[in-house]
């Protein structure tokens, strides 16, 4: 027994001397990713500036002439280089034809109007003429009775609506309170159908357009009724239309004139009209004009009587330009 208790306390002592100790493991706190910043974005390069256009004078050159090449108003040309004298020109003058950004639509040293077409204010009114007032309920004095008092403290009893006398049995009529009348709903015009084969009749927009050609907003018509006798070319920039003395020359398309004068040599007495940003005519070689710089005039309005001034012979000499490009009347009037 005793070797035996011996041999198990041995046992027991080699048994805890070959357990290991626990390891020991030292945690230590996930640390957050850095954050990586985006590079900042490279600033824009300021825009450049372009340039603006510009024309040198020439000799027998004038401010009309420049502004009809590049399809200005000479008021505007004489506005943007600061010029008080239109017929001061000096050869090798070199001018600016197109609008700076800082400068304004005319020149007031030159007596001309802005180039805007203003719409008129209209102010809103209602449909109705009838005035709306409100409408309080009026008081009622009844006599003191059962009756009256139990229909005042009824829920259906309305403001403004009678009682039945005392001693009746008849329910209360509401008072008809006025409405405004309701205008009755405008019903577009019906058109009758058409049969299989005919025509169909033109709109006003097409009848209008059948009379002339339209480009960009602008319905071309004949100035004048007459023979071409020159066409169009580089160096006429235009079309000759023979006439009579005294007719009526009349305008191709709604504008604004722009020019009445005869300072432009070769042209005799002209008139310019421009008709939008892009477009327009031209009409020389005139007798009487009969409209003044600034008028607004209509299509196939008269603004001029035939004549052969600076020509020789009677004739309307009729310019068509786009963006300041001479382009054949021709090939935008309807035919004769």
């Amino acid at each position: 027994m005793r070797r035996f208790a011996a041999l198990a306390c041995i046992a027991l002592v080699a048994g805890c001397a070959a357990r290991r100790p626990a390891p020991v493991v030292e945690r230590t706190p996930e640390t957050a990713p850095p954050v990586v910043t985006a590079p900042a974005a490279p600033e824009p390069p300021p825009p450049v500036e372009k340039p603006l256009p510009t024309h040198v004078v020439k000799p027998k050159e004038t401010l009309v002439g420049i502004a009809l090449q590049y399809g200005l108003d000479y008021r505007e040309l004489a506005a943007w280089n600061n010029i008080t004298n239109p017929n001061a020109l000096k050869v090798g003058q070199v001018l600016v034809v197109a609008r700076p950004p800082d400068a304004k639509p005319t020149s007031p040293a030159l007596g001309a109007t802005p180039l805007t077409n203003a719409s008129p204010i209209i102010e809103a009114r209602p449909l109705s003429n009838t005035p709306t007032a409100k409408v309080e309920p009026r008081a009622q004095k009844l006599p003191f009775s059962e009756r009256a008092l139990a229909q005042l403290g009824s829920p259906e009893a309305a403001p403004g609506t009678p009682a039945a006398p005392p001693g009746t049995n008849a329910p209360p009529v509401a008072t008809p309170v006025p409405t405004a009348p309701v205008p009755a709903p405008i019903e577009p015009p019906k058109v009758a159908p058409v049969p299989n084969g005919a025509p169909r009749p033109a709109t006003p927009a097409e009848s209008d357009k059948s009379r002339g050609t339209q480009t960009e907003d602008v319905t071309w018509s004949w100035p004048v009724k007459g023979k071409v006798v020159g066409n169009f070319t580089e160096l006429t920039k235009g079309i000759d239309i023979a006439g009579k003395k005294g007719a009526p020359v009349r305008a191709a398309a709604a504008g604004r004139v722009i020019y009445a004068d005869h300072n432009l040599r070769g042209y005799g007495n002209l008139i310019i009209i421009r008709h939008n940003d892009a477009w327009l005519s031209a009409y020389a070689h005139n007798d009487k004009l009969l409209v003044k710089e600034q008028d607004e005039v209509k299509k196939g309005q008269k603004i001029a009587e035939m004549g052969a001034s600076d020509a020789d012979q009677v004739k309307l000499h009729f310019e068509v330009r786009r963006q300041g490009k001479p382009v054949d009347p021709l090939k935008l009037l309807p035919p004769p």
